[in-house]
């Protein structure tokens, strides 16, 4: 499933990335990654370890908490720390890569990749290219959105971005374990819960019908549910 999730940043939390990133250690961004990605991977990152990096982690965090929208079609079990990059200059794309099935995490931890996120930070029209592109049976899917917006995409999918010509496109990107490991259910589950949520809208949470399906959604979901 791939899904759009508009503003997820609130327009202060927004700001305070932006400003946050503004003077902020680029570097390498091939550092982190695995043998085959080291070969596509041409862009910066921040280093795990510079000390400014937690409050942005944190800002981050807190809008996906807030998300109703990003709980209901990631289900999440754990998400990697989220991290930022930025694209242009010499350093300004990834070629066609499939993220690692398994992400290692500071402190020893390990998030399987089921779910792969990136949220869009830098204005659209203040950089040329930059797309992210997802191959996906209805052909590739090119994405290139509105600072503060995330898009949500199979672990799995074959994916890109392509050369920043002016600018710098800018980003944070981390990948969720969901509680569901199918694609193919929490695409169901969402969906479901979708329309649940237009049922509630219109005939309030007693109608006889609503209650029923509200637990034919939770029966599926704890049939499915990994923990």
């Amino acid at each position: 499933m791939l899904l759009h999730i508009p503003r997820l940043l609130a327009p202060e939390s927004l700001a305070a990335l932006q400003a946050g990133l503004a003077d902020a250690p680029w570097a390498d961004g091939r550092a982190t990654a695995g043998a085959q990605a080291a070969l596509a991977k041409h862009n910066q990152q921040l280093p795990e370890a510079w000390a400014g990096l937690q409050p942005l982690q944190q800002l981050v965090r807190e809008a996906l908490a807030a998300s109703p929208l990003f709980f209901s079609a990631a289900l999440p079990k754990d998400i990697s720390p989220p991290m930022f990059n930025r694209y242009g200059g010499a350093l300004n794309t990834f070629g066609n890569h499939v993220d690692s099935a398994v992400r290692h995490v500071p402190g020893g931890g390990r998030v399987r990749t089921d779910v792969s996120c990136t949220l869009f930070l830098a204005d659209p029209a203040s950089y040329d290219g930059g797309e992210l592109v997802i191959e996906d049976t209805y052909g590739p899917q090119r994405v290139k959105l509105a600072a503060g917006d995330l898009v949500l995409y199979p672990g799995h999918s074959v994916h890109r971005v392509e050369p920043v010509t002016r600018g710098h496109r800018v980003a944070s990107f981390f990948w969720v374990q969901s509680l569901v490991r199918s694609d193919q259910q929490r695409r169901l589950l969402f969906d479901m819960d979708q329309h649940l949520m237009a049922l509630r809208s219109r005939h309030g949470e007693g109608d006889p019908s609503l209650v029923g399906l509200t637990g034919s959604y939770h029966n599926l979901l704890r049939m499915w549910i990994e923990t």
